[in-house]
């Protein structure tokens, strides 16, 4: 990616930010109920309307939408979020808090899911047509069929309530209180990623250097992991940096189910109590998280596929040749007519 292609990355991303931002906002702002009442309700007091019309006041939701949103985004730029209502911390320390254990999470959910579906989609696609494969093809089936929620519930009770192998409620630290999350997070995930193995290591198989690989006697493990696989990651990044910015975003409802203390779970006690600053700047903070991952996915695609890098000079040298021939090819035939 040569620098103009990432300034105008960057500044894509700016502008969706902004874009998000004020959706976000407007949203929020149209939204029925009274955040200040619910303020009060949190703390367990029941003010009066004058007292409630004078916190409206001082903290400025009597102003027009486009007058609030503009105070909130100059205090962004500057590293403030807002305070929280129902927390009364702010915004910036309560989501900086529950990014990593959400990261942690989404991490061990991605090698749980490799270990799973590398292996599966390996062997479908060595084994094609065979019992292997059908079981293989049946377990990726159930797995995008199945909710994370209905995931989430099934090991809670089998593993975690009737075997008693893992605890239910995620809270402590080390590996084991994340397992059972992670666990189901992984699940959906490695039957796509296993249709997605058997598929990309299939294209490989069917390629010429196979066959050649195997008519001067290279045994087929060595051709299957030191040529198919590596040339089949190429898709499975993209689809990795994709994972895990929707992890970061997309855990809210296994967090709750086992009362993980991440962003997710974050998010949805900001919801129920209508705070509003916590709401606008998890979605400002996944939005911008998201985005960055796509861009790292993008920037190592030349690390582990250097022949993209390689071939751009060549491919504008072809556009260029391309284009002078048809230009070429129209006026001559402008001069026959």
């Amino acid at each position: 990616m040569s620098k103009k292609q990432l300034g105008g990355r960057l500044l894509q991303i700016l502008i969706v930010l902004v874009g998000i931002s004020f959706l976000t906002f407007a949203l929020t702002y149209l939204a029925p109920g009274d955040p200040v009442r619910s303020m009060y309700a949190v703390n367990g007091t029941i003010p009066s309307e004058a007292v409630l019309e004078a916190t409206r006041e001082e903290m400025g939701l009597n102003d027009p939408l486009l007058v609030q949103y503009w105070n909130w985004l100059t205090g962004c730029l500057h590293g403030d979020f807002g305070t929280s209502y129902s927390l009364k911390t702010p915004v910036l320390t309560l989501l900086s808090s529950r990014l990593w254990p959400t990261l942690r999470l989404a991490l061990l959910s991605l090698a749980l899911m490799l270990v799973i579906a590398v292996p599966l989609g390996m062997l479908s696609a060595v084994y094609r047509g065979s019992v292997i494969d059908y079981i293989v093809r049946g377990y990726t089936f159930l797995g995008v069929s199945m909710p994370n929620f209905w995931v989430g519930l099934l090991l809670a009770y089998y593993i975690g309530m009737v075997l008693g192998w893992l605890p239910v409620i995620s809270i402590g630290t080390g590996i084991k209180p994340m397992l059972l999350p992670a666990l189901t997070l992984a699940f959906p995930m490695s039957a796509k990623y296993a249709r997605q193995v058997r598929t990309a290591v299939l294209e490989e198989l069917n390629q010429d250097y196979v066959s050649g690989a195997r008519a001067r006697g290279i045994k087929e493990s060595r051709i299957l992991w030191r040529h198919v696989f590596p040339n089949s990651l190429l898709p499975l990044i993209t689809m990795l940096g994709l994972s895990l910015g929707s992890l970061l975003g997309g855990t809210a409802v296994v967090e709750v189910i086992f009362s993980y203390p991440g962003l997710g779970s974050l998010a949805v006690s900001a919801i129920s109590s209508m705070d509003y600053p916590l709401i606008q700047g998890y979605v400002l903070w996944i939005a911008l998280i998201y985005m960055v991952v796509n861009l790292v996915v993008d920037l190592s695609y030349n690390l582990v596929d250097p022949r993209m890098k390689k071939n751009m000079p060549t491919l504008r040298q072809n556009t260029k040749r391309s284009d002078t021939a048809g230009a070429a090819v129209a006026g001559a035939g402008q001069e026959k007519r």
